[in-house]
């Protein structure tokens, strides 16, 4: 058969044997009912576990809304007129509302980035501003020693309501909920105890309920109140397919189960190869942006496999920090250690990176130098199907295959038996050809 990859922007065809092939993994298909702001005000008429919003609110009160940055896809500018409206019907007047962008370790927004996310006209109505992780205040420890250390005018308004995406995120399990509050308005401090966690077994992609991370996390909303959200998921085209809106912890789940359904492929057993790539421009623009696409195909590869990720990064590294922790090392080792100590934006992703070559080799198809790749850990190959016989003979000529040609989307799990969720009507597994 014939598959093709996206790389860069084109598209680069292989043939591998039909009876090679495990499954090409493909995002599932899902009932949608509504899309855009008519979901989000579904979502909102319609709260899981919570009252609505504009009765949870009094006149009055100074109410924060906290939102993702320029890095995220979060579509603030659909979500926020919906959130402030119900606020306005409570009573709530513009003047006491407060958006906060949640930077997290990133950098400040310039003020045209904030018109971007909010729009120009609740950038007009209401107070707009960053998170400052210089201005925070300690409310103590959570139960794994994570000191919370939370900006300051989060604290102190009256009501707390936080908006985000939800997509699989490599160590935190699933993005949004309580991930608006740590990192996103929190100190470093804060931040790097609770991500030098990354590194321990159950923080992954997909995983909640024994997520040492992620646990420490929702533990948040235990010691300050967090009294409503809004969170939704989006399809490939970034268009919201989903909202959910309610309890901080509730509203999450019910949101991760729907990703689930949309992007969880359920395998029967790992494979000897995979081929994956993050779709091609721009996910593939540089190393920093794959990572997520390699991130996921290790989850569906054995032991002493290997990966073969077909990514262009055509503009390099992507990250300076990435680039430097990446080239500097001596051996993967060295990074996972070196994140454990002092967790670092960008040496996060190389450390990922190191954990993933514990598992198998990394065969990379890319428009970076040979000797470049060499040195970062990886093994380079000018075409897919150099690659692939690369991989063979080091395997076997009978490894079989699994191939994910929308790796930074799809994340694979290997179970003996599907639950009776996944194999609802709703949810029609694609990995089979």
């Amino acid at each position: 058969m014939e598959i093709a990859l996206g790389f860069a922007k084109k598209k680069i065809a292989i043939d591998i044997e039909d009876n090679k092939v495990l499954g090409v993994l493909k995002p599932n298909e899902v009932l949608v009912r509504n899309t855009g702001a008519d979901e989000v005000k579904r979502a909102l008429e319609k709260p899981i576990n919570s009252p609505r919003l504009k009765d949870v609110v009094k006149p009055r009160e100074k109410v924060v809304i906290i939102t993702s940055d320029i890095t995220r896809p979060m579509p603030s500018s659909v979500v926020l007129p919906l959130v402030i409206e119900e606020l306005n019907q409570a009573g709530v007047i513009d003047e006491d509302i407060t958006v906060v962008f949640g930077l997290g370790s990133h950098r400040m927004h310039t003020e045209s980035e904030k018109i971007y996310l909010v729009g120009e006209d609740i950038y007009k109505r209401v107070k707009c501003v960053d998170s400052d992780v210089e201005d925070c205040i300690n409310l103590g420890k959570t139960s794994r020693g994570t000191p919370i250390n939370v900006f300051r005018p989060v604290v102190e308004c009256d009501r707390r309501i936080c908006l985000g995406n939800i997509e699989y995120h490599y160590f935190a399990g699933y993005s949004g909920g309580a991930k608006s509050i740590l990192p996103g308005v929190c100190d470093k401090e804060t931040i790097q105890a609770n991500h030098s966690m990354m590194v321990k077994e159950e923080s992954k992609a997909g995983e909640l309920e024994h997520n040492p991370l992620r646990n420490d996390i929702d533990e948040i909303s235990k010691v300050i109140d967090l009294d409503f959200m809004v969170n939704v998921v989006l399809d490939e085209k970034k268009e919201i397919i989903k909202a959910v809106a309610g309890d901080i912890i509730e509203a999450h789940r019910a949101g991760c189960k729907f990703l689930d359904q949309l992007y969880k492929i359920e395998l029967e057993k790992h494979a000897d190869i995979v081929i994956v790539s993050p779709g091609g421009y721009p996910k593939d623009i540089n190393l920093y942006q794959a990572q997520k696409a390699l991130d996921n195909a290790k989850h569906a590869v054995r032991e002493g496999g290997v990966i073969i990720l077909l990514a262009s990064c055509k503009e390099g590294f992507g990250s300076e920090i990435f680039e430097e922790w990446l080239k500097t090392a001596k051996e993967p080792e060295e990074l996972i250690s070196k994140i454990k100590e002092n967790f670092k934006l960008g040496g996060h992703k190389a450390a990922a990176i190191a954990m993933v070559l514990q598992k198998c080799k990394v065969f990379l198809v890319s428009e970076l130098e040979d000797e470049v790749v060499r040195k970062i850990f990886l093994e380079p190959y000018d075409s897919l199907q150099s690659a692939l016989d690369g991989a063979k003979e080091l395997l076997g000529a009978d490894s079989n295959i699994i191939v994910m040609p929308y790796g930074g989307s799809t994340l694979p799990k290997v179970c003996n038996q599907i639950s009776e969720l996944e194999t609802s009507t709703l949810r029609k597994p694609s990995f089979n050809l």
